[in-house]
């Protein structure tokens, strides 16, 4: 798989990465996501499936990996799935996240599945917990959902902590959320810490449905920030999982594109954000090792000017494609 270097962060990275939401906790908002885990729930069971789905990616020639606080144990299975298949810090990229926090307890339908803390001070406590479990390996460290709204970005105190997290080697970014994400792009793009930019790398939604973030994301990139393309696939809503009767006409436009060129909806939605020549990475969320090939697949795909002006009618509102998103049921 062809690497490349994530902007000023120096990182070398695959173009298709490994996202680790789905598999580092049993519930999770994926389309499907029940179907995946066939109800095995416990903790071994789990880290087993995970393992099998790194090892897939692995395979696959993905060698960027992106875990999270929030993401139950996913950098626990992570950091032992490097560990135990003896890979080195320098022959893969790593990046967490922290500013929220994993509280499910373990429970598919727990009444709080995060909670969000954008201090300092969490910044600090949360550095030590990833680095616990990920040593070495830790690449990147992101702010996780960072908005204009919960002032993140206007904390001099977590500014400079970031800075100094930069120059103990470990690159920052942060990722977006939300129908103001290009607003929080081009605030974090900005940013200076004594003269110099403070964030590396960016990470936010694309895909077919919600494209609005795209014309900041060029710019970033511009300006050297990497990027990092989060939820391509809309949470399983681009796939053949989507059996929402109001999204068939759309599920249709996208099969009949997907036979023209000779691939699968997933595979044709992902190539979608490659396509776009300002990202650098494109999560893949698999949890399972079939859907990592499936996915990879995407690397494939011709995609053409013919398929982009199709498939620019999918797009939706910012608004109805976060309100949606917000009801997606916990799985």
């Amino acid at each position: 798989m062809e690497l490349r270097t994530l902007g000023r962060s120096g990182l070398e990275v695959s173009r298709l990465g490994l996202g680790l939401a789905a598999i580092g906790r049993p519930g999770y908002i994926n389309l499907g996501h029940a179907q995946d885990l066939h109800g095995q729930y416990s903790v071994l069971a789990m880290e087993a499936r995970a393992h099998r789905v790194l090892d897939a990616a692995w395979a696959a020639g993905i060698r960027y990996f992106d875990a999270a606080r929030a993401y139950g144990r996913a950098e626990r299975f992570l950091g032992s799935w490097l560990v135990l298949r003896d890979r080195e810090p320098d022959a893969v990229a790593v990046g967490s996240k922290w500013g929220i926090a994993y509280a499910a307890d373990w429970e598919v339908r727990a009444r709080t599945h995060e909670t969000r803390d954008h201090s300092a001070q969490a910044l600090a406590r949360q550095l030590v917990e990833t680095r616990e479990l990920l040593g070495l390996h830790l690449d990147l460290y992101h702010v996780h959902s960072a908005t204009l709204e919960n002032g993140v970005l206007e904390d001099a105190e977590v500014a400079r902590a970031l800075a100094g997290l930069k120059a103990q080697g470990v690159a920052v970014g942060l990722s977006v959320t939300g129908p103001g994400q290009a607003d929080a792009v081009r605030r974090a793009a900005g940013m200076r810490v004594d003269g110099e930019p403070l964030f590396d790398v960016v990470q936010a939604t694309w895909n077919l449905l919600e494209t609005s973030a795209g014309d900041a994301l060029r710019e970033a990139h511009a300006a050297g920030m990497g990027v990092i393309v989060k939820e391509g696939l809309a949470n399983g809503r681009l796939t053949e999982r989507n059996a929402e009767a109001a999204f068939a006409p759309r599920m249709e436009l996208l099969r009949r594109e997907a036979a023209r060129l000779g691939t699968t909806v997933d595979a044709l939605a992902l190539a979608a954000a490659l396509a776009q020549p300002w990202a650098d990475v494109v999560l893949s969320g698999a949890a399972m090792p079939d859907q990592v090939a499936s996915n990879a697949a995407a690397l494939e795909v011709p995609w053409d000017a013919e398929a982009a002006a199709r498939l620019a009618v999918l797009e939706a509102a910012p608004e109805e494609y976060w309100e949606t998103r917000k009801g997606l049921r916990w799985n």
